[in-house]
């Protein structure tokens, strides 16, 4: 039992640590990841072009993972007025996130990381799933803000304050 123990410590450390690897100035780790909407993504497609906002969630049909998935199906317009392309993505399966994404009304993509390599890029694999935290990517394809203290019910509102804070472009026609 100690022994599992002390291996639980050394993962959350060793987790702790990857995370502080990525900062502000970086270049955001490019991915290609299936999504809940049909469409494959692949954030290098966006550079030069969008802002784009990844925000991570642990795990589908979880309470907090499906507040902050209501907040941003209920609040995209908050979203929308800013020149921006946004995500929630998790390590779940695609199937689970299609149903989930149905499940809360989400009208934008859920990226699905299965292998868990690009949640490993990212610093937010921990425990075999990905931990809460959300990453603002400038359009040079910059990372511009990492947020680690997400609050799943402000979620939307939270994140277009950080758009407005970091001056990212409002969309056209707002």
């Amino acid at each position: 039992m100690k022994i599992m123990a002390f291996l639980c410590c050394i993962a959350l450390i060793a987790a702790g640590s990857q995370a502080a690897d990525l900062a502000v100035g970086d270049p955001a780790p490019d991915f290609t990841l299936q999504a809940s909407d049909g469409n494959t993504y692949t954030l290098s497609d966006f550079k030069g072009k969008q802002a784009v906002v990844i925000a991570w969630f642990p795990r589908a049909f979880t309470s907090g993972c499906t507040v902050e998935c209501k907040s941003l199906a209920e609040n995209g317009h908050l979203i929308r007025k800013y020149d921006v392309s946004y995500f929630m993505a998790s390590v779940d399966p695609l199937a689970k996130n299609i149903g989930f994404a149905e499940s809360t009304g989400a009208d934008f993509p859920l990226l699905s990381d299965p292998s868990k390599e690009v949640a490993d890029a990212y610093g937010v694999l921990t425990m075999g799933m990905a931990m809460r935290e959300t990453f603002y990517i400038g359009a040079d394809g910059t990372i511009l803000k990492i947020d680690r203290d997400v609050s799943p019910a402000t979620s939307a509102q939270d994140i277009a304050t950080n758009l407005g804070e970091l001056g990212v472009a409002h969309a056209a026609g707002t």
